[in-house]
């Protein structure tokens, strides 16, 4: 849930960007055309009121597509609070900034521990809480018919990488991980909802990386029956890949080449600095950018979402020993201080390509 600083920036924000003119209005027109949109969330660098500001600004800017990545904001809900409150409160206003210019949002809610998919959501855990708890599980089943109702997302994933949260969780987990979103999806459409579901898989899960024993995804489509799509996750550098140009343009296509349904990414992308695992330059992500357009070309997605338009300061997070956010913290296609990468002008030069519809 938001702090009262972090309400005045949002709405600072919608003041901000109410005055600013579309940037899908000056757009140049070519003869090719692309499917899929492009855009970030507005997850700011730091979480203060002029970053919240700049980023929201900058992703108005290098977008025609929103991304709202939340978790289950579950201390409120256990607590007593209200799930219309909280998605009015916390993501209506700069939501409806974004689809007053026209940029359609793609939501994507987090069951579990998106930064260590063996565990559940840290808030959870602190309340000795957990999903495999029926409680646990109305309050989210009640938080996805709000946000629904509220914030008219056009695709909603009601959870995030289940082919990793399978493949790393215990059993339990997993499994309530399907009961819930399952009986989410048949609240949502008992309710009248027409909200396109999906949920994300780990690409390279998929792809049975840094092997390349491919895997697929088939389990995920019988486990979720309700989905009309999916949202793909994908980080090749942590893959095994030592260059974008090696990997294969099927990287996406493959997932559904046997009974196709609609994708787009909805996490991912190439850090422009060496991590624990994985040497990289900006140069080596500013290729990424090109290749992932070309994969994406190549599977016709409907989006290329990044959850970050700038790096991550670090030092501002008051990490917990061990966790791995490091692993991403130069995805951005700025640096903290936002000044532009290599990257930048690879991704605004993609998005000059008009839509094709």
């Amino acid at each position: 849930m938001l702090t009262g600083a972090q309400r005045v920036a949002v709405a600072l924000v919608v003041a901000l960007l109410t005055s600013c003119a579309s940037s899908s209005d000056t757009a140049p027109r070519t003869q090719a055309t692309r499917s899929y949109r492009m855009g970030f969330s507005y997850l700011p660098p730091r979480l203060t009121i002029e970053d919240v500001l700049r980023t929201a600004d900058s992703v108005s800017r290098h977008s025609d597509g929103l991304l709202i990545n939340l978790d289950i904001p579950w201390a409120t809900l256990l607590a007593g609070g209200s799930a219309a409150q909280s998605v009015r409160q916390d993501v209506l206003p700069l939501a409806q900034v974004f689809q007053q210019k026209g940029i359609p949002i793609v939501a994507t809610l987090d069951v579990a521990n998106g930064i260590d998919r063996s565990a559940e959501s840290r808030v959870l855990d602190s309340l000795g809480r957990s999903i495999t708890d029926p409680a646990v599980q109305r309050v989210y089943r009640d938080y996805v018919v709000a946000f629904d109702s509220i914030i008219h997302p056009t695709w909603l994933a009601l959870a995030m990488e289940t082919n990793l949260i399978r493949l790393a969780s215990p059993p339990k987990l997993y499994s309530a991980v399907v009961t819930m979103t399952n009986a989410a999806a048949q609240q949502l459409r008992a309710t009248g909802s027409t909200t396109k579901l999906m949920v994300s898989v780990q690409v390279e899960t998929a792809w049975g990386r840094p092997g390349n024993t491919f895997v697929g995804i088939q389990r995920d489509r019988t486990d979720f029956p309700f989905v009309q799509g999916f949202g793909l996750s994908s980080y090749p550098y942590l893959g095994g890949f030592a260059a974008p140009e090696q990997i294969p343009l099927e990287y996406y296509s493959k997932l559904v080449a046997d009974a196709p349904l609609p994708m787009m990414v909805t996490e991912g992308g190439w850090t422009s600095a060496s991590v624990p695992g994985a040497a990289s330059s900006l140069d080596l992500q500013a290729r990424y950018i090109r290749r992932q357009m070309a994969i994406a070309d190549n599977a016709q997605l409907l989006g290329v979402y990044q959850i970050t338009f700038t790096d991550l300061d670090l030092a501002s997070f008051h990490l917990p020993p061990g966790t791995i956010l490091p692993l991403f913290a130069f995805l951005g296609m700025e640096d903290t201080s936002y000044k532009p990468k290599p990257a930048l002008a690879v991704w605004d030069s993609v998005r000059a390509v008009p839509l094709a519809h």
